[in-house]
């Protein structure tokens, strides 16, 4: 087997972007304000992310749908990761029920 240099090379470039920007995500956070529409801005971070890895999926088919408006339901009463967790166990429930 041999491996391409180009694939290679750029395989490396991949890793260490990806590293350079986690890292970099670290040094910016402590520089900024703890407070005011920076706190805000940061706070809604974490259902945003949420929403735009659910939102394609939940216009999929069907379950996907069923599945992304329990999601919608419980993310009104429980915590962000119990909420991730009860929107996966229904939609392959829903998906080993009806495929």
């Amino acid at each position: 087997m041999t491996i391409d240099p180009v694939n290679f090379a750029a395989i490396l470039a991949m890793g260490a972007l990806t590293y350079f920007t986690r890292i970099l995500g670290f040094l910016v956070a402590d520089r900024l304000p703890k407070s005011g529409p920076v706190r805000v801005a940061l706070d809604a971070l974490p259902p945003a992310v949420l929403v735009a890895v659910i939102a394609p999926i939940v216009m999929a088919g069907p379950i996907e749908a069923a599945a992304g408006v329990v999601v919608l339901v419980l993310a009104l009463r429980l915590p962000l990761i119990a909420t991730v967790a009860v929107g996966v166990a229904v939609a392959a429930l829903l998906r080993f029920a009806f495929l």
